[in-house]
């Protein structure tokens, strides 16, 4: 079934949601990279690239709200190209997309959840680089999991992103 269009005049609204989850690395000299920025004296997550929950999480919020599928499709981890890849790259990739689409990010609600490490130092600066890849506002939240399931143990880090985009107007 074919979307119907937006009123004339207006521009057309899309909005995405994405998730990611990894575990810590067992590997303690792997970097944790958030949002593209290096969190230090924090072991890094376990994944094929980067592990950038958070990265991930936008790329695939863009990827939903385009309707372009999701981000494991393109970006398989069974490809050695991204094998220890920079998730920025990927997420520069998956905007030039939206770009390509004919959408632009009004704005973007990020949220980090883990216990450990605490990153109210770091959220301004994540958001700071994640818009300067996307473009339009984006906020980094922390919540903690007080404790709760895998994330409240310390065993890793989810993110959640939620996106609004805006076409060219009719």
């Amino acid at each position: 079934m074919a979307s119907p269009a937006p009123a004339p005049g207006l521009p057309e609204l899309r909005i995405g949601q994405g998730f990611d989850v990894h575990p810590f690395a067992l590997d303690t000299d792997r970097p944790l990279v958030l949002g593209g920025v290096v969190v230090p004296d924090t072991p890094g997550l376990s994944g094929h690239s980067d592990a950038d929950v958070l990265a991930h999480a936008f790329a695939d919020a863009l990827l939903g709200a385009c309707g372009l599928g999701d981000l494991g499709g393109r970006f398989p981890a069974s490809d050695p190209a991204w094998s220890g890849a920079d998730s920025i790259r990927m997420l520069e990739t998956v905007a030039a997309l939206m770009k390509a689409e004919g959408f632009a990010v009004v704005n973007a609600d990020c949220t980090v959840v883990c216990d450990r490490p605490r990153l109210a130092g770091h959220t301004d600066v994540m958001g700071n680089r994640l818009q300067d890849v996307v473009g339009g506002r984006v906020s980094v939240r922390a919540k903690a999991a007080e404790g709760l399931g895998a994330l409240g143990r310390g065993e890793g880090i989810a993110a959640l992103v939620a996106v609004l985009l805006a076409g060219g107007a009719s």
